[in-house]
């Protein structure tokens, strides 16, 4: 079973973003899950997101706590959480960032999904929406699931501004191919 965490802020996308990658898997006839875990949240403050991918059906019903992948929306969680806690030995981070990021221990890729959403007017430049660009940063560092997936997820799942979340899901896969693999 693949075990995917998400870690971002409120109103950053991660709860969809964990929703998309779950919705691409399916659409390659994998199992999934998806769902959040988060308290009194509000915009800005650190939320959780999980999914959960298989072969077989998943009967599971617990937050992740050792997860094979961490998608990190928002850089500045690595100072306020222990985003890495219980990564698996050969786990992967992938981290938005406009600067490269070292994480003790961890084989980390880093994509600057805030400038792609940006430059596709995803949001503002205090809340840039990075769900999809990370979703398809997350199919081009790993090629775990295709694009082409996560391009018919977004389809039916984003209802607004869908071409401009299918251009930062792409152009993130592209920057995550050429960054990360390797």
């Amino acid at each position: 079973m693949l075990e995917i965490r998400f870690h971002g802020r409120g109103g950053q996308g991660a709860v969809v973003a964990s929703r998309l990658l779950a919705l691409a898997f399916f659409k390659e006839g994998k199992w999934v899950q998806a769902f959040p875990t988060f308290g009194a949240e509000r915009r800005g403050a650190p939320v959780a997101a999980f999914t959960r991918v298989d072969e077989e059906p998943i009967t599971l019903r617990c937050g992740i706590t050792e997860p094979d992948v961490l998608v990190v929306l928002d850089v500045t969680l690595l100072k306020d959480v222990d985003v890495t806690q219980g990564l698996r030995e050969e786990g992967l981070a992938i981290v938005n960032s406009p600067q490269p990021v070292k994480l003790d221990g961890v084989r980390t890729c880093v994509v600057d999904a805030s400038s792609i959403a940006l430059e596709q007017g995803l949001g503002t430049p205090t809340y840039p929406i990075v769900n999809t660009a990370m979703v398809g940063a997350f199919a081009g560092a790993t090629e775990l699931v295709s694009i082409e997936s996560v391009e018919k997820a977004i389809r039916e799942y984003v209802t607004i501004k869908t071409e401009e979340n299918l251009r930062a899901a792409r152009q993130a896969w592209e920057e995550a191919k050429e960054s990360c693999r390797g």
